[in-house]
């Protein structure tokens, strides 16, 4: 065979090599699930999306409803919820200066009958689960609709109508008038002050998505505020910056461990507009929504940032791949949770017509070591299985617990380890009990446990996620009961404390236990 011929057939077997092995969809192995991890859910109450499945259902039956949706996804891996709290200047909770949803009770202003709290409800029931609950807000839909019925007479759009202008069908604060800011800021802290939350969530409405023949009607404001202003584009992103920069003190002056994210549109700007932006060629959010995300990380303004890149790879205007390692790059040392865009898993459109998009997602970010974990868009399209993601994290990708990932930023101290730990077999299973650490330098207290165990011969590793029995967020809880052993078998079992912010300590002392005796009680 020609010379020539022959390194031409070497050239393409190594071309082809490499572009399965940098293909998301061909290459497919599977990376070990990592200890930590955020893996959250969306879930909206706006119009009844996820919860509760129609207005004016009775507390119990909401109750139940959430309950089933937290047990659903307690089982698929996730461990944080983003509750939709706030989704049109309304409350689904009572401590608050805001009148009760419609979309709860059916009526706005009307309670829950027989009362209850529906926050005070999620939290204890997410941390029940290792779960954590972030108050997701929507900060300026003041209305979802126009129709007069649906705005009872003591909501704010009616005390203070200047305060709003009117968009695509609903009213809208306008965040260019400085008391609507700090109505805002009070609005929220509110809810940071009187319920025991892990973090405040906005998602990506600022200033409106724009739609055909409409227009933001805040010129007066402009005029009265931004004369200092060359463009009033850059007096909009201003006034969504001073929003921002004023609540993350004031979150963290309350609460040091309440952290606050942001899901901003998937596109900052585009390389195209600026050398500073992404590989893509779609709608961004700086020159349209106003909402200067990259600033708010790179200003430390963040905990998180959690863009919704709800794209297929290599989709022209907006490829995954190129903005999950743009957002990466422009973090600035906070943590980075993509956005997936799980409803869309059953469009019949190129990408989304490819069963294993989301699983490949899931693959392709997980190797980006800046890239922290991911939220989905919403629950019901993961309690429903669409397109059997759901499944998919249950089995494989979500299959061990993980840690929420620890901010040392926040908080850089590990809890003490627990103490005296002890373990005995107790009918069919193993009893252990210890005690709670001292504290910690911080004057930090123990807020939960991880629960290890390892096979006779295993390396004692608390790394690894395949080792968690039980995460706790429930620091009175001194004692778990494993009823998952096997008979003939030597297990070491331990436990470590963490904090509210999930740093973990080192490991208390190495209890083993041997269950041969068991054999009988086990396999009669």
């Amino acid at each position: 065979m020609d010379i020539r011929l022959i390194s031409m057939i070497k050239k393409y077997v190594v071309l082809i090599a490499l572009l399965i092995l940098s293909s998301p969809f061909l290459f497919s192995q599977t990376l070990v699930p990592p200890k930590r991890e955020f893996r959250g859910a969306w879930l909206a109450t706006v119009v009844n999306i996820d919860w509760p499945s129609k207005p004016g259902l009775s507390t119990e039956a909401q109750k139940s409803e959430l309950i089933h949706i937290l047990d659903n996804h307690q089982q698929s891996g996730i461990n944080a919820i983003m509750l939709q709290i706030r989704p049109a200047t309304d409350a689904l909770y009572g401590r608050g200066r805001e009148l009760w949803s419609r979309f709860l009770t059916g009526k706005q202003g009307r309670a829950p009958s027989p009362f209850y709290d529906p926050l005070d409800f999620a939290i204890v029931e997410a941390h029940k689960r290792g779960m954590e609950l972030h108050a997701w807000f929507n900060p300026y839909r003041a209305t979802f609709d126009l129709i007069d019925s649906h705005t009872d007479a003591q909501h704010i759009t009616k005390q203070k109508p200047e305060w709003f202008f009117t968009f695509g069908g609903k009213k809208l604060f306008n965040p260019g008038i400085p008391e609507v800011r700090d109505y805002i800021v009070q609005v929220i802290m509110d809810v940071v002050k009187n319920y025991d939350i892990d973090g405040v969530h906005f998602d990506d409405y600022f200033y409106p998505y724009p739609e055909n023949n409409q227009t933001i009607h805040d010129e007066e404001a402009f005029h009265k505020y931004g004369t200092s202003f060359s463009t009033i584009g850059d007096w909009r992103r201003h006034n969504i910056d001073t929003l921002i920069h004023v609540l993350t003190d004031s979150i963290h002056t309350a609460k040091k461990y309440v952290k606050f994210g942001i899901s901003p549109f998937g596109i900052w700007r585009n390389k195209s507009q600026d050398p500073d932006g992404s590989e893509s060629n779609g709608f961004d959010g700086y020159s349209q929504l106003y909402a200067d995300a990259r600033k708010w990380t790179k200003s430390g303004w963040l905990d998180y940032i959690n863009p919704q890149i709800y794209f297929p790879f290599y989709y022209k205007a907006a490829p995954y791949e190129k903005l999950v390692d743009w957002w990466s790059n422009n973090a600035f040392g906070k943590h980075v949770y993509i956005g997936q865009g799980a409803y869309r898993v059953t469009e019949k459109r190129a990408g989304w017509n490819n069963p294993h998009q989301i699983p490949d997602q899931i693959r392709y970010l997980r190797k980006n070591t800046r890239v922290q974990g991911s939220v989905f868009f919403s629950s019901k399209s993961l309690t429903d299985n669409l397109a059997g993601v759901n499944d998919s994290l249950c089995t494989e990708f979500y299959c061990y617990p993980a840690l929420q990932p620890a901010m040392l930023w926040l908080d850089a101290i590990s809890p003490n380890a627990p103490q005296q730990l002890q373990a005995i077999i107790l009918g069919n299973g193993v009893q252990m009990n210890w005690q709670a650490p001292t504290k910690a330098t911080d004057g930090d207290m123990a807020y939960g446990y991880v629960i290890y165990r390892f096979d006779e011969g295993e390396e004692i590793r608390t790394d690894q996620a395949k080792n968690i029995l039980k995460i706790s967020f429930d620091a009175s809880q001194t004692s778990y009961f494993d009823k998952t052993i096997l008979p003939d078998k030597r297990y070491t079992y331990v436990v470590t404390s963490i904090d509210r912010l999930k740093n973990e300590s080192l490991n208390s002392n190495l209890v083993e236990v041997k269950t041969s005796t068991l054999k009988t009680a086990l396999n009669p």
